[in-house]
């Protein structure tokens, strides 16, 4: 993009203030936006970023400040508001209804109709095909959302956008579940945007992702406005201390030589699966490995090579398991997740609002929600006493940002629902403790004080198997990686540079992409 600096900012928003009960969200922000750029929006969960895009939306009303467009004050007291001054958010969960198709969700609530007053299905069908042909699309109008694949589908509310007379295009958490083909796709539409003079907000937490992407980057802390930096004339240390108002140190707190490898916890041998028709599972072959107390295993491949499907086969989620497992040289079966909190097993699952969390409910009574039966007196009643001060001590302990315990959880920012999902795990006391893509959507501040977490847990003597999408994180904390290609273990990489397979990123990438002979397991090794 060319320098925009002197052209008048197409959105600013000034002094922006926002309260709800108990909290303020808002303290007098400050944000300028000119045609043409992108800008990121930084900072931690719960610093405002999604209250503020909000107010921009029309979704919630400002209580003090001011938005100009192209330099003319506005109020936006609804979405529709918003849509028509050319502004226009695409969601971290994409507002699409699945069960209509592509033109019915592109032009949904702006219906073209004909003479007779029926749906004009030839009009719409053909705008449709422009604007999908605009963000690099070629998919039938009449195909049904739910067909499509999730980055199509973002792709999709991009062009429901371009539908209007687009001039401030919000992005929130774009690429969180995209590959890295996808997240090149999308850039090259954004930059497409942005030769049209349309102005892009986007927030993100990969810091990678906005060097590439950004202009400039505004940042917020605590519901503040920090400050507004080019994004090419910083770095990323000084974006991080602006973000959590320090310097946030060594994000990997792991390091080589540390103790491990004590009794093996975990043994799993030939674990094979065989998923329901119909599923989009994907099966496992043969798959064999063990976990040592103070040990964290990391489970690397691409999207769809199996990893979650490994995390839910101990746990007892998955489905036509076949496998001998071990707990502490015990065998175990897995038949469901009781049973698996029960033998010291806990699950941080890869979707916290779909599988871990009861968002209606308060933040007490998801914490403890696995380990009730810790507070049972001997009459079968839940001692409210000692499991309200367990959790009150667990969310002091993984400082957790929460009015109250009996705050409804569905209203903390996703890095705060992240901490609960982390207590009620670790309220169950787990030897064990499986982590599926823990840091995913927090931001770097809270990834920092997880990957302490898991240090410190690794340390107490906890075995920990983890899967992330993000090779540098599994780099930095974990004492193993295995990897894993459709279904099969395909390579094992070790952090001592001693062993056969040390840690490389390339013979990672190759081994997930099966393009490398499979290394040695463990147990090959040591004989």
């Amino acid at each position: 993009m060319t320098s925009t600096d002197a052209r008048p900012p197409l959105l600013a928003m000034r002094g922006i203030v926002k309260e709800f009960p108990g909290v303020k969200a808002l303290r007098g922000v400050q944000l300028t936006l000119r045609g043409g750029e992108v800008l990121a929006l930084l900072g931690e969960n719960g610093a405002g970023k999604s209250t503020l895009m909000n107010v921009l939306a029309g979704v919630f009303a400002p209580d003090a400040g001011s938005i100009e467009i192209d330099g003319s004050p506005v109020h936006l007291r609804s979405p529709k508001d918003a849509t028509r001054h050319g502004i226009a958010m695409i969601h971290q969960e994409l507002n699409l209804v699945p069960e209509l198709s592509i033109a019915d969700n592109v032009f949904l609530g702006q219906e073209r109709r004909t003479m007779r007053g029926t749906l004009d299905r030839t009009e719409m069908d053909a705008q449709t095909r422009r604007l999908l042909a605009r963000v690099g699309l070629e998919l039938k109008p009449r195909r049904l959302v739910r067909q499509c694949r999730l980055a199509e589908q973002q792709l999709i509310e991009v062009a429901k956008a371009l539908n209007h007379d687009l001039k401030v295009l919000v992005m929130d958490e774009p690429t969180s579940a995209l590959t890295e083909s996808e997240v090149a796709r999308l850039f090259t539409v954004i930059r497409t945007l942005t030769e049209h003079d349309v102005g892009v907000v986007y927030i993100s937490h990969r810091l990678e992702e906005l060097e590439e992407i950004a202009d400039t980057v505004t940042v917020l802390r605590d519901g503040a406005y920090v400050g507004q930096r080019s994004m090419h004339a910083t770095h990323r240390a000084e974006l991080i201390q602006l973000m959590v108002g320090r310097p946030l140190g060594e994000l990997f707190p792991r390091e080589a030589g540390q103790r491990v490898g004590g009794q093996v916890r975990l043994t799993v041998r030939n674990l094979t699966t065989t998923p329901t028709a119909g599923s989009d599972a994907v099966p496992l072959h043969d798959v064999s490995f063990d976990v040592a107390e103070g040990e964290i295993v990391g489970l690397a491949g691409l999207m769809g090579a199996g990893r979650s499907e490994v995390l839910e086969a101990i746990y007892g989620a998955g489905t036509g398991v076949d496998a001998t497992i071990e707990l502490a040289g015990r065998r175990y079966r897995p038949r469901g997740p009781r049973r698996a909190i029960a033998n010291g097993i806990a699950l941080v699952a890869e979707d916290r609002k779909a599988q871990s969390l009861m968002l209606a409910n308060s933040v007490r009574f998801n914490a403890s929600l696995a380990a009730l039966n810790r507070y049972l007196r001997p009459w079968r009643t839940v001692d409210g006493k000692r499991e309200r001060a367990a959790v009150a001590a667990k969310v002091a302990e993984l400082k957790v940002k929460t009015p109250s315990l009996a705050t409804t959880v569905a209203t903390l920012s996703g890095g705060n629902q992240q901490k609960v999902v982390l207590a009620k795990c670790l309220l169950t006391h787990p030897s064990v403790l499986l982590m599926d893509e823990p840091t995913r959507g927090i931001d770097v501040g809270a990834k920092a004080e997880v990957h302490a977490l898991m240090d410190q847990l690794a340390r107490q003597g906890t075995a920990i198997l983890a899967v992330s999408s993000e090779l540098l994180e599994l780099i930095g904390m974990c004492d193993r990686i295995l990897v894993l290609c459709e279904g099969r273990l395909t390579g094992e990489f070790h952090r001592d540079p001693a062993r056969s397979a040390p840690f490389d990123q390339e013979a990672i990438l190759a081994a997930a992409m099966a393009r490398a002979p499979a290394i040695r397991t463990r147990r090959e090794d040591r004989a």
